[in-house]
């Protein structure tokens, strides 16, 4: 008779939170591991490998967020266009200061989740990311959450 039984959620059984992050001073690598947890679900106890069972992560400040040592200037984010010759780069410092800076916090936490798979790409719409200190998200009543609190390596004040 074995009574050790292991949970598996169900999808119906899932209870989904939203939480806020302010990404201001964050470094890019730690925040992003951080969100890719929370997106899974893997802070959970009950965590179930095939069902989206994370939470709703809205994040703020994305574009104020930080690297360590000179990867502002040395990181290179590479792309191909599709036509021969066509791989295009450009450096984590032109991005930051261009016209879409949430999309380094994006890739970031899109390249932590599982490869290709279609839970990843649900996974990935419960993250919104804005670049001001506001979002449309209020109705929901999310948890504010201290992550440079958790660690003092979270922070960086260069």
């Amino acid at each position: 008779m074995n009574t050790k039984t292991t949970a598996s959620l169900k999808p119906a059984d899932v209870e989904k939170k939203w939480i806020v992050v302010d990404a201001q001073d964050a470094v890019v690598g730690r925040l992003a591991s951080f969100i890719a947890m929370r997106l899974r679900g893997k802070h959970r106890p009950d965590y179930t490998p095939n069902v989206d069972c994370g939470d709703t992560v809205v994040v703020i400040n994305a574009d104020k967020v930080k690297f360590t040592g000179r990867k502002l200037d040395q990181k290179t984010y590479y792309w191909h266009t599709g036509y021969p010759g066509g791989i295009k780069e450009r450096k984590a410092g032109a991005i930051l200061s261009g016209r879409f800076p949430e999309r380094i916090l994006e890739k970031a936490v899109e390249r932590m989740l599982p490869k290709e798979s279609p839970l990843a790409r649900k996974q990935l719409t419960h993250l919104k990311i804005y670049n001001s200190g506001e979002h449309p998200h209020e109705a929901q009543n999310p948890e504010v959450i201290d992550f440079k609190g958790l660690n003092a390596k979270n922070i960086r004040s260069q």
